[in-house]
């Protein structure tokens, strides 16, 4: 096959320039990476060979080579591992970051420091185009284990790269970098040096457990040199605490994970008896792009007896965890293990409990120990940890426990259920919520009244999530969770018969004006009836206690879902003087064609005000338009 010229796509062009030219001062991770992808490619051949024998494929000897030649300015990292076909090259090589590209350079440009970039490249999973920073032309040759034609791939980081079919490429891949002049000044070094190759390899990949190869220069009358190993290839995990540095558990967590941030923070365990397995877990400090797409890769890494099994074993963590990155290696779990035979595996299912509370532990530790990294692990992560509500009944409390959510008691101080049920008044049975997109618009809401002339706090939930654990929840240490936008409010406490006389008074007068309204809106709501939470504003809307709000509605319908149109109470404020005045036209006259359209504008302002759509918005327009031109 002749050798074939594509071109880049525009933004993916506009990611190489930010690459080549930079986006951050520590070029020489570069090798990190590239060493990084071929221990990859390692872990998935011996993995294809244990699961097909009959692959032809050489495993006597897996190993990662680094070559350099001084004369040439070459860098090459070379491995024997699973390779890659022409179509793979392709699909993985030939395009940048299959999707997000655009996301990513928007975030890029926005990161104002070096760790933000770093960890947006990380992200991204484009390390394999970090070699430009170092090199003017990269060259890869690769074969498929397996198959007997391989792939070279070439490209200057500029508009185009080339592949085309190669005869005599040998099993697994090897990247060669043209390197540029080293520029001492600009962090770009002399990477043709030997002692600059061992010292990155030991910084950034000394765990790797494979050998780390390079072929030093030969010495006088020395023609053939040893090979030497640059790297120790002792498993983390395996061992103990005071053997390892932070450096060096930050290092392995930038393997796994591609993130070139620290993590957060980094959890041991080992489970010994009849069942032995030694875990590392890291929990990242920041959210990946990612997270909630339908793509993303959950699970960590799993080992038997240190032989690498899978990279993304769900089965180890719950979706709630799913950011959690890390190894777990296991000493009595069988090679040929599938994903299948681990959702069904009784040691597995031990695992994934133990590891879970872990974790949350761990959390717990933060909020009662660490403010700050608290802090950061719930603005990265309370969201998806929300969701464990729903699904892990097992451990609904421990989650709620390490729960907080921004409150009315305090304008940037979040609340645990265990300080807001500290603070409640003498006499408050219920906990409080109202969920909405955004804080400020649920705190303008006109459900909010009644609670702030009282001084009774209220939790503002405002992600997705929120719609829905809160019923699943019901209640915490006997306190039941109560929407203040749904069913009936009454803050005055039972037995108040000053009040209670108020109110029937008031039901009785407005009876006519409530059954009329009723009927006119009819299409839209299932009852009209005086509000006990308005101090304010002259309407507003609720669902019925059982009901679901809109936007649970709108939730169910964006996954496809089929939910009847809920119709929903109008409340009205007979304090305000529009209620006021619609009542006493209601009963000065029998004409109500024009009472209607005031009936129907009041009640499209209660959907305004919380944020909702009116049904009609040309016919609301005209109807204001025209009440305006009247008062002119």
């Amino acid at each position: 096959m002749p050798t074939e010229t594509f071109e880049f796509q525009v933004e993916a062009r506009q990611l190489l320039q930010l690459m080549i030219h930079s986006v951050y001062s520590n070029k020489e991770v570069f090798l990190r990476e590239l060493v990084s992808n071929a221990s990859d490619a390692l872990d998935k051949l011996r993995l294809e060979k244990l699961r097909d024998d009959s692959l032809d494929a050489d495993v006597s000897d897996l190993h990662i080579e680094i070559d350099v030649d001084k004369e040439a300015r070459t860098l090459t990292v070379r491995d024997n591992g699973i390779g890659m076909s022409y179509d793979e090259v392709g699909q993985l090589i030939g395009t940048i970051a299959n999707s997000g590209t655009a996301t990513f350079l928007k975030e890029l440009r926005e990161a104002q420091d070096e760790a933000g970039a770093e960890g947006l490249i990380g992200q991204f999973g484009v390390g394999f185009y970090s070699g430009f920073m170092a090199a003017d032309e990269m060259t890869l040759v690769t074969r498929r284990a397996g198959e007997s034609q391989g792939t070279r791939w070439t490209s200057r980081g500029e508009a185009t790269y080339t592949l085309e079919t190669v005869a005599d490429a040998p099993q697994g891949t090897s990247v060669t970098l043209h390197l540029k002049p080293a520029d001492p000044e600009n962090q770009l070094h002399d990477y043709t040096s030997p002692w600059k190759i061992r010292e990155i390899v030991k910084r950034y990949s000394d765990f790797i457990t494979w050998p780390i190869r390079m072929v030093p220069e030969p010495a006088e009358g020395d023609t053939t040199p040893e090979p030497e190993t640059l790297n120790s290839m002792k498993a983390l995990w395996a061992r103990s605490r005071d053997e390892v540095s932070d450096d060096e558990y930050h290092e392995l967590y930038k393997h796994i994970s591609h993130d070139w941030r620290e993590p957060l923070e980094t959890i041991r365990l080992q489970a010994e008896g009849t069942f032995e397995y030694q875990s590392l877990l890291f929990i990242p400090s920041h959210a990946p792009h990612d997270l909630f797409t339908r793509d993303f890769k959950r699970g960590v890494q799993l080992y038997v007896k240190r032989v690498f099994i899978m990279d993304d074993c769900e089965a180890l963590l719950p979706p709630y965890l799913r950011f959690v990155k890390g190894v777990v290696d296991a000493a009595d779990l069988s090679l040929n293990v599938s994903r299948e035979i681990l959702q069904q595996d009784r040691h597995i299912r031990m695992m994934q409990r133990r590891l879970t509370k872990k974790v949350l532990s761990t959390v717990k530790d933060f909020m009662a120990k660490d403010a700050d990294r608290y802090a950061t692990f719930w603005r990265e992560f309370g969201t998806v940890l929300k969701e464990g509500l729903l699904t892990d009944t097992e451990n609904r409390d421990a989650i709620l426990a390490v729960a907080s959510f921004a409150t009315t008691h305090a304008d940037d101080e979040p609340t645990t259920l265990a300080q807001y049920v500290e603070r409640m008044k003498d006499g408050q049975d219920d906990i409080y919520y109202i969920t909405g997109e955004s804080r400020q618009s649920i705190e303008n809401s006109p459900h909010m009244e009644a609670f702030r002339a009282k001084g009774i706090e209220v939790l503002l939930l405002t992600d997705g999530v929120d719609e829905v654990w809160v019923d699943a929840v019901g209640e915490y240490e006997g306190k039941k969770l109560r929407s203040i936008a749904k069913g009936e409010i009454d803050l005055e406490g039972e037995g108040d018969e000053k009040a209670d006389e108020e109110r029937e008074k008031q039901a009785e007068e407005y009876a006519g004006l409530l059954g009329w309204m009723r009927e006119r809106l009819d299409e839209d709501i299932k009852e009209v009836r005086l509000s006990t939470r308005l101090t304010v504003s002259p309407a507003c809307v609720v669902s019925d206690a059982h009901d679901l709000t809109p936007a649970l509605e709108n939730m169910y319908r964006a996954m496809g879902q089929e939910v009847p149109r809920t119709k929903r109470i109008l409340e009205l404020n007979p304090g305000h003087p529009l209620v006021k005045g619609l009542h006493q036209a209601y009963e000065a006259s029998e004409d109500r064609a024009e009472l209607a359209e005031s009936a129907e504008l009041l009640h499209t302002l209660a959907v305004l005000a919380e944020g909702g759509q009116p049904k009609d918005p040309a016919r609301f327009v005209k109807l204001v338009a025209d009440r305006l031109e009247r008062t002119l």
